[in-house]
């Protein structure tokens, strides 16, 4: 017997499943990079291919088109830069600074670690 879900439900579900981030093999480097215009509040998760932790404040988003939009959280969030993987909840297409990332450890169930506030979304650019 099938029990019918909301519309609504069912979106939340699949971004919430979309939204559990780890680490990929092979990153583009993303270390010579400088700001290249105003930071913005949001990014849209459909055009998330990827991410770059790079400590526990630093997150690389990597959209299409291999545009990159640093995220500097407001505070720290402890073992972020070590586990390198973290998920997120949104009823929203859109990641936004307001949102809210837990840091999941590599154990066979990945446990939910520290939860922390994203901060905004600064365009980046390859350095001269």
């Amino acid at each position: 017997m099938s029990v019918p879900v909301h519309p609504a439900l069912r979106l939340g579900l699949a971004l919430t499943l979309l939204s559990l981030v780890a680490p990929a093999t092979a990153k583009p480097r993303t270390d010579n990079l400088v700001p290249s215009g105003k930071p913005v509040d949001c990014v849209q998760i459909n055009s998330i291919r990827q991410t770059n932790v790079r400590d526990d404040r630093t997150i690389d988003f990597i959209l299409n088109g291999n545009k990159v939009y640093r995220n500097i959280l407001p505070n720290s969030c402890p073992s972020l830069g070590f586990e390198r993987r973290f998920m997120y909840q949104t009823s929203l297409a859109q990641l936004c600074s307001v949102d809210i990332v837990t840091v999941l450890y590599n154990s066979p169930n990945l446990m939910r670690g520290a939860s922390c506030g994203l901060g905004k979304f600064q365009p980046m650019a390859k350095s001269k």
